[in-house]
């Protein structure tokens, strides 16, 4: 996907596409991931975690073909849509998978490190990328990514499948729907969610105000991807501290930083004036960014029910890639009005905005917001048991949950 990213609306464009034209192939990407999310977890209930893996990435080798293989832009426009919806399907069943077979004690700095790669492989791609499509056409970079799907695949393929029983038994007989899920946790989306709406589109704004800022102050193209690059290095450096943090002193001790630095440092964008300044900024933002790796989806795997687990981290994951979509619209419309720098301090109010509502509602439904939270405060039904608490808890209307009896050990 890395790889992916900078040579999408380049092909466009290699197939007689507009500027606009080109950037609206990249954006489909985000939208096939969007309109994929909901069946991703409909899916992944219905076949398991690791066949959903595996179903993903033998569709996505065939949509990257169908990439390759495009001669006109609507094809290609249909095939980048669907590779994004089969990114969907993999990211969140790999999460899901994760999820089973990672102790409670371990999670965050499961999910921190799954984040990380991620951004390393995001920040290695267009390298990789740029090593294949040089002297070549540039849909030969659609190749690598076939090769990079078949090889995510076989390792996927290799691992253990592994399945809590009772939701072994719940995809033997009749999955739950989404319909269903949403309508039990619907406080829980309406609140927390809400919360990881506004993480996702402060996070997606920070990718397009930098260049956008950087333009603005008059820097080279060149100079602004090594800006890009710097900040980037110091987002992949720190996911494993934060993950360790999140473990032993609660989620919120990394959430609430991470959402407050990167919020004050876009509103502080706006005052540079300089290649220095910039840089600066950049690489704060590049930490506040790095420090909240896997936060989402820690968070996530918190709240979400065993025995619905994949429905409802398909809505989940619509909440925050709908943020990720809707923050970048909210800075282009600022600026298509004449004030970028209006834009860019909204989303870095946003971002503190952000961090108050998860400050306000994690440790509602999370028994890990913070050390010993799980005792004192409520989590959604069926969510993991906070370690050293014997507590058990019992459902509540909208997918509360309040300390029940000493569960039997």
């Amino acid at each position: 996907m890395g790889a992916l990213a900078p040579i999408v609306a380049l092909s466009g464009r290699a197939l007689g596409a507009s500027v606009s034209a080109a950037g609206l192939t990249l954006a489909l990407l985000g939208v096939g991931q969007i309109l994929g999310d909901v069946p991703a977890g409909a899916l992944a209930a219905r076949v398991g975690d690791r066949k959903a893996m595996l179903v993903a990435a033998a569709v996505a080798a065939v949509t990257l073909v169908g990439c390759a293989q495009a001669r006109a832009l609507w094809q290609l426009a249909l095939a980048i849509t669907a590779t994004g919806a089969t990114n969907a399907v993999f990211t969140l069943a790999r999460q899901s998978y994760l999820t089973e077979v990672i102790p409670a004690g371990l999670r965050a700095r499961a999910l921190s490190t799954l984040g990380g790669m991620s951004r390393v492989g995001a920040f290695i791609g267009p390298f990789i990328g740029a090593a294949v499509v040089y002297g070549r056409p540039v849909r030969d970079v659609y190749w690598l990514a076939v090769a990079c799907t078949m090889a995510a695949g076989l390792v996927v393929l290799l691992v253990r499948d592994v399945s809590e029983p009772g939701r072994a038994q719940e995809r033997r007989s009749a999955p739950v729907s989404v319909r269903a899920v949403v309508a039990r946790h619907h406080r829980v989306f309406l609140t927390l969610g809400t919360a990881v709406f506004l993480v996702g589109s402060v996070r997606a704004t920070r990718q397009t105000v930098l260049p956008l800022w950087a333009e603005h102050l008059g820097q080279a193209p060149s100079t602004t991807s090594i800006v890009f690059g710097i900040a980037g290095l110091v987002d992949t450096l720190t996911f494993y501290p934060s993950g360790m943090v999140m473990d032993r002193a609660g989620r919120l001790w990394i959430a609430v930083p991470s959402m407050l630095v990167l919020g004050l440092t876009q509103a502080l964008l706006p005052l540079t004036h300089g290649l220095v300044s910039l840089t600066v900024v950049a690489m704060l933002m590049g930490f506040g960014n790095g420090i909240g790796s896997g936060i989402l989806m820690t968070l996530g795997a918190d709240v979400a029910p065993p025995e619905t687990r994949s429905q409802f981290l398909g809505v989940w994951r619509l909440c925050a890639d709908s943020g990720s979509a809707g923050g970048p619209l909210v800075v282009s419309a600022a600026a298509g009005l004449g004030s970028l720098a209006s834009g860019i301090v909204l989303m870095g109010g946003v971002g503190v905005l952000a961090a108050a509502a998860l400050m306000r509602w994690v440790p509602r439904y999370s028994p890990f917001a913070t050390k010993g939270s799980g005792s004192r405060g409520s989590v959604v039904a069926g969510s993991a048991e906070p370690p050293g608490t014997g507590m058990a808890y019992e459902e509540l209307p909208g997918g509360c949950g309040r300390p029940g009896p000493p569960a039997q050990r």
